[in-house]
């Protein structure tokens, strides 16, 4: 007779146990759910994320022992994404400001007192120069191509300047006509 007991509290037991675990997953699920429908999701919402760049820029114009570009007039559909300054702390300082185009391409304006060829590949994702060359505002840019950025370069008495992105020649062409260095 015990072993009679004890093989019916063991059956009870084993539901017991499998209908507590689906009425556990039933708890979760509901919660989830009421998660979803009560936590707000803007899934239509832009996900780039936008930086004011004033403060370093002039931070930058400050420290920096090159003449700091950053562009003036762009318009609102031109939407800066990342900036950065890095002063000579080995031999070089550089200049970075990013951007998503209109076109929600990505272009960036890259500054160095670094004039060697390293940097220009480093900058352009290993763009290679091209023979071909744009004047753009009075100064002469030459186009570099690659399979990821393409870019314009103008090398100046103190400083390299790169104008490189996934955007087209067109809008890389816009934002260095944009730039200023006062």
């Amino acid at each position: 007779m015990r072993d009679d007991g004890r093989v019916a509290a063991d059956k009870k037991r084993g539901t017991q146990t499998v209908r507590d675990m689906v009425l556990s997953l039933a708890v979760i699920v509901l919660a989830a759910g009421v998660a979803y429908l009560f936590i707000p999701n803007d899934e239509d919402k832009d996900p780039v994320r936008t930086v004011s760049y004033d403060i370093e820029v002039d931070q930058a114009r400050r420290a920096a022992p090159y003449p700091v570009a950053a562009p003036q007039g762009l318009g609102d559909k031109w939407r800066a994404t990342s900036v950065k300054y890095e002063s000579a702390t080995a031999k070089h300082s550089s200049w970075h400001l990013g951007f998503m185009t209109p076109g929600n391409e990505y272009a960036a304006v890259e500054q160095s007192d670094s004039r060697t060829d390293r940097y220009v590949q480093d900058v352009t994702q290993g763009a290679e120069k091209t023979s071909r060359t744009t004047r753009i505002a009075g100064a002469e840019w030459t186009r570099y191509e690659g399979t990821k950025y393409d870019a314009l370069v103008r090398t100046g008495p103190e400083a390299t300047t790169v104008v490189t992105g996934t955007a087209s020649f067109e809008r890389l062409t816009e934002l260095a006509a944009s730039l200023r260095a006062d």
